[in-house]
């Protein structure tokens, strides 16, 4: 009868289901559902980890490799303006929309603050992140 019991646990799967990368993740890709996979790990690392619909959308801060499970500090909102990259910079109120060409001078994800240097006038700004490659400018 013990030997059955020790049979059985030793047959049964160690660990808890969690999702890991089915392939490496570089720095700055952008996660989505089909790049993660079920496996067993230990409750230890199981622990913390995120699901694919959090994980999905998001951007790596950092490689991940395949068969790693994803934590909250590997990932990021995803950056829509990228230092050193052109930007329109927009100026809007209402229905009057006024751009100009720029250069990004930091990284930003949608709604975060974000200096850029107007390459019209060469005049260093802030705005905030809008869309992708565009800064928006607040009216004072």
């Amino acid at each position: 009868m013990l030997a059955a019991v020790l049979l059985a646990v030793a047959a049964a799967p160690a660990g808890e289901p969690a999702a890991v990368l089915a392939r490496t993740v570089e720095r700055g890709e952008v996660l989505a559902r089909a790049d993660f996979e079920t496996q067993r790990l230990p409750a230890a690392v199981a622990r913390g980890a995120l699901s694919p619909a959090d994980a999905a959308g998001q951007e790596a801060t950092r490689r991940i490799m395949a068969g790693s499970a994803v934590r909250v500090a590997d990932v990021a909102a995803p950056r829509l303006v990228r230092r050193g990259e052109n930007v329109t910079i927009a100026l809007v109120s209402g229905a009057l929309r006024i751009t100009s060409p720029g250069r990004a001078l930091a990284d930003a994800a949608r709604g975060e603050p974000v200096r850029v240097l107007n390459l019209a006038t060469n005049r260093t700004l802030e705005g905030t992140a809008a869309a992708t490659g565009e800064v928006r400018i607040a009216l004072p």
